[in-house]
């Protein structure tokens, strides 16, 4: 028998600005990061895509994207902006992935050019996936409209479409080559989508560091409220807390492990459940509030530890219960758990928390428990 062993190592690397204004022209920040990238010898191409929900609220854009690249002749602007749907519409319906495809072939987005994607976590998803699989992958930047894709998902290396009725069954790990999180978005955004993302912040604070989660719980009313500063932290510290994790760890997730998932296993189920009638976000804090729960009838916090979590979800205005959770005697979330061991790749590998600030893996769940810790749950709807 011969064999020929090989490995190498790829490093990866990528800056998140933040900003404000990106598309001013008194703003050089998306200029000089597009001029200094790369080979300088090369014309490179770059073609936007946006978000309906974002092109709606902010109808000035495409027209301040095409006046910011006037007089750049080392960047040729693509001379379509493509708006399509936001959501999970948009990662649902192979229709939208087409299009961005047949995009990126009509205007001759190569190696050397950029795909930009703006708009919300899974816009991002959907494009960043158009992008890795065209010409086997082409630059994608990212700039996030939302809470939650500037401080979680949008800063990660995933990207995907959802197939077979499965969140996220086709998709891919690559990084961007930059993200862009500009603050002036987030002004336009609902009251949901503006608390939504605060979760992923709840999520990564319980299970890694316990100074966020109790900052978290002194600034959740200005959160609440909508106080631009504190939410600008809350986005950088939760940004930093997630990138750090992925750079220290698995980024890949080469393992079965997935402590970032925290809450979620429930959470993709519970969107479904719903028809995507609960924003992602929402989803996530019923699952962080189920798995805390769950928690504290394992002995591992203390009924004081879980009502601090229940009470920082609520305050920030969550609603922790969906009906949904307990139909079909509870067995739909089972199956719940059953997806998500298979998307993990055959191991059940759950996160819950040994403490606050620090998460625990398991791999085993006691269901008859969390079917308690859903009856449990819906108490807090009183």
């Amino acid at each position: 028998m011969s064999v020929i062993k090989q490995a190498f190592q790829v490093p990866y690397s990528f800056n998140i600005i933040f900003t404000e204004n990106l598309f001013s022209t008194d703003n050089r920040e998306f200029i000089n990061f597009l001029s200094g990238f790369g080979d300088t010898s090369f014309q490179k191409k770059i073609l936007f895509l946006i978000d309906a929900g974002v092109a709606e609220k902010h109808e000035y854009l495409p027209e301040a994207i095409r006046t910011y690249f006037q007089g750049q002749n080392q960047i040729l602007l693509a001379e379509e902006i493509l708006i399509m749907p936001g959501g999970e519409l948009v990662k649902n319906d192979s229709q939208y992935l087409d299009q961005a495809l047949l995009a990126i072939n009509k205007y001759g987005i190569d190696r050397h050019s950029f795909v930009v994607a703006i708009g919300g976590g899974a816009f991002l998803d959907m494009v960043g996936y158009a992008s890795c699989i065209a010409h086997r992958g082409v630059k994608h930047i990212r700039i996030p409209t939302t809470v939650l894709s500037q401080n979680d998902s949008g800063v990660g290396v995933k990207n995907g479409v959802n197939f077979l009725g499965k969140k996220n069954f086709l998709g891919t790990f690559s990084p961007p080559v930059a993200v862009f999180n500009d603050s002036f978005f987030l002004i336009s955004l609902s009251d949901r989508d503006w608390r939504s993302g605060i979760s992923e912040a709840v999520k990564v604070a319980l299970i890694k560091d316990l100074p966020f989660f109790e900052w978290l719980e002194t600034n959740a009313e200005a959160m609440a409220n909508r106080e631009m500063p504190v939410m600008n932290e809350q986005i950088f510290r939760s940004a930093a807390l997630h990138t750090n994790h992925i750079s220290s760890g698995d980024p890949f997730e080469m393992g079965s492990a997935r402590p970032l998932d925290f809450g979620h296993w429930a959470a993709h189920k519970l969107e479904y459940l719903s028809n995507f009638e609960i924003r992602h976000g929402e989803a996530v804090a019923i699952g962080i509030a189920l798995d805390s729960i769950y928690s504290e009838l394992l002995g591992l916090i203390s009924a004081e530890d879980s009502a601090r979590i229940i009470k920082l979800l609520k305050t920030l205005g969550f609603v922790l219960y969906h009906e949904s959770l307990a139909e079909n005697d509870k067995l739909n979330l089972w199956e719940g758990l059953n997806e998500f061991r298979e998307h993990l790749g055959g191991r059940l590998t759950i996160t819950i928390l040994e403490k606050l600030g620090k998460g625990k893996e398991v791999h085993e769940v006691d269901f008859d428990l969390m079917k308690l810790a859903v009856d449990r749950l819906k108490l807090t709807l009183d």
